[in-house]
Order: structure tokens, then sequence, then C-alpha cells
């Protein structure tokens, strides 16, 4: 019989204004009552953009699960995500001949989209997939020696019907109770 570890998810929540975020409030509020998940705040906690690095880098040496939950800003992240990678991810811990904090650890994107999924193909509006616009996310957690996750994508955000909140709520729920039931004993990264 396999004895299981629990596993440490941080979700780095990155959104400039939570409050005007009907998906992204739902969808904290359906995980905040789970053991193991740390949400950090990076908007809250360095609203002049000085990132602690030592905090930060210690936050994701006791994580297995890294998940970047924000909303999809011109194709890509709150530029708060980008300044915390430049200077987080750096040379010796995240990358590098003696870098390997991050290997082996897991990365997820949780985004939320203004756009339908219809969007998001070569056809629609937006012209790409998500898959292949998130793909910087998915190379950095390759130069990382991290296994990147499918992405966990709520489109449409601003139309969703509190049916719809309630359901994708939900499901993001299920997403990490699953990461945290899976971690075999012994798996521990860090």
């Amino acid at each position: 019989m396999v004895s299981f570890a629990a596993m440490n998810i941080l979700v780095q929540f990155v959104h400039p204004h939570p409050r005007h975020s009907r998906v992204n409030r739902q969808l904290l509020q359906a995980i905040s009552d789970l053991d193991d998940i740390v949400v950090n705040d990076l908007f809250e906690r360095y609203p002049d953009f000085y990132i602690d690095v030592e905090r930060e880098q210690e936050q994701l040496r006791a994580a297995d699960l890294v998940v970047f939950q924000h909303p999809f800003y011109w194709y890509s992240a709150p530029a708060m995500l980008k300044q915390w990678l430049d200077v987080v991810f750096s040379y010796g811990f995240a990358f590098g001949s003696e870098g390997t904090a991050l290997q082996g650890k897991r990365l997820l994107s949780a985004v939320t989209t203004g756009h339908g999924a219809e969007a998001y193909r070569p056809d629609g509006y937006d012209r790409f997939s998500m898959k292949e616009l998130l793909r910087p996310f998915e190379q950095t957690a390759f130069h990382c020696g991290m296994i990147y996750e499918a992405p966990f994508v709520v489109h449409g955000a601003r139309r969703l019907s509190d049916a719809d909140l309630q359901h994708h709520g939900e499901a993001y729920r299920r997403l990490l109770l699953m990461h945290l039931k899976q971690n075999p004993a012994g798996n521990r990264h860090g």
C-alpha cells in the first residue's frame, strides 16, 4: 500500500484589481478552505513591485505544485508576474548548472479570459489557441526542469452567470484536490 504525504500547492495570485474580477474571486473562494494550499497575492504583497526574492524562493522550495492564477492580459500575464519571474527564477536557483531548486516541481497556469473559447483558434478573433499563447510559460517550466500541467482556463469571464461561476470554482477546486491527493510519499521536492 502506498502512503501519501501532503502536497504543498503555492498559488501565485496575480491580479491588479481583484475586487473587479468575479471569476478570480470565485476561484480563490473555492479553494480557500483547503489545507496545504498557500495563496500568495503578489499585488497585495508587493504594490511597489520590489519583491522579496529570498521569501519567494523559500515558498517555491516548499511547494510541489506552483499555480500562476491571473487574468490573460495582452496575450500574457499582468506585469507583476513577469517582474516576479525575472527576479525570482534566477540563475543558480531556477536554472543553470546549480539552479535545480525547481526541478521536478509542477507548474499550472490558471487563467481567465475576456473572450469566449471560440476566439482562441486559427479562425477566431485572437488567431491562436490558448495552448499556443501560453507557450512562454510552458517553456519557462521546461527550462527550469519543471513539469508543465495542462492549463486551467475560464473563458468569457465578463459574461458568466452565477451558475457558471460556481461551476468553474468547483472545477478548480476538484483540480487542485486531485493534485493534493496524487503525490506519493517520498516524491517531495525541495
